[in-house]
């Protein structure tokens, strides 16, 4: 089978197209023909072995991603060959043909669902929901700001925030970004260039701020967002590309919490109500991912310049 394979860290060009042999399912995983893949910034940062990263070389990127199950393994119950699936998590990693997972990685998608769609629901999906409720506590009648709202995971925290009756306000960096967020609904909408942004969020809630903010970029954003929030708000961190200087003093006058996450922090527990959540939400239709493009597996090295460019909308898929 072929696999994108990453044998030294450096740029996008160390991701190289390569023969590899199929996974064989042992006891308890399931070995999945993939047909799509969902490429994350995560795995930029995994590839050149920066943020803390410093994988086992070599190896095949990928968490995200959907497909036929091919084969299970001894032990295996819940799945069969034949099954339309979706992965969340993988043993082996999904930039490939083929890609071998623990049962526990394997959740069904439902027939109305496309495989470009599976490919996008674990990292987004699965951070968006964490942000939101199991780290953020966010309730029904709270507002939320997302910030990078047209991203991967932000277009999924605006879709489950308006989900669960929260009133979002989003920020965009395009002409491309603002109509998109007026398409999902969002009310609010702000350009992130735009330096008065944070000014007129407090005028859109009365001067009251906002309950919870979904921070995609803490470095830039976090010493506003503490002077927006109302009163026992919470920022959850969901990105940081550098070091941020904060006045403690500005979450002390509201009780403000700021919140770190990452999603391989979920508990078992918390796993398992955030894949059937999500679920839930595909079958009634309360959630569907915004693609921005489609790659064949041998364009890994573009998708990944891409994904880190500013002015993201949807997600970026790779196509097998």
């Amino acid at each position: 089978m072929k696999a994108i394979v990453v044998e030294e860290c450096g740029g996008p060009e160390v991701l190289r197209l390569k023969e590899v042999p199929d996974p064989a399912a042992g006891a308890g995983e399931v070995a999945v023909r993939v047909r799509a893949a969902g490429v994350n910034p995560v795995e930029t940062y995994q590839r050149a072995g920066s943020q803390g990263y410093a994988p086992a070389l070599p190896f095949t990127p990928g968490a995200d991603g959907a497909g036929i199950v091919e084969s299970v393994g001894a032990g295996v119950t819940a799945f069969a060959p034949g099954d339309k699936v979706y992965i969340g998590g993988s043993l082996t990693g999904t930039y490939a043909e083929r890609c071998l997972c623990r049962e526990t990685q394997v959740h069904p998608l439902p027939a109305s669902v496309t495989f470009e769609e599976g490919a996008c629901l674990y990292i987004n999906y699965g951070t968006a929901y964490r942000a939101l409720f199991q780290r953020g506590g966010a309730a029904a009648g709270e507002t939320v700001l997302v910030h990078g709202a047209t991203g991967g995971v932000g277009i999924a925290a605006v879709q489950w925030a308006r989900l669960r009756g929260l009133t979002v306000i989003g920020t965009y960096g395009s002409g491309i970004g603002e109509a998109l967020l007026r398409e999902q609904g969002v009310e609010y909408r702000f350009d992130h260039g735009d330096a008065g942004r944070f000014a007129e969020i407090m005028e859109v809630t009365g001067g009251r701020g906002v309950d919870i903010v979904i921070e995609m970029l803490a470095n830039v954003n976090l010493p506003a967002d503490l002077e927006i929030l109302a009163m026992r708000g919470r920022v959850v961190v969901v990105g940081s590309r550098g070091d941020v200087s904060i006045t403690p003093r500005a979450a002390m006058r509201k009780d403000g919490d700021i919140r770190g996450m990452v999603l391989p922090n979920a508990s078992p527990e918390e796993f398992a109500e955030i894949h059937a959540a999500t679920g839930a939400a595909l079958e009634c239709g309360g959630i569907r991912p915004v693609i921005r493009s489609v790659h064949p597996l041998a364009d890994a090295h573009r998708a990944h310049v891409m994904v880190m460019e500013p002015g993201s909308h949807g997600k970026i898929v790779l196509s097998m």
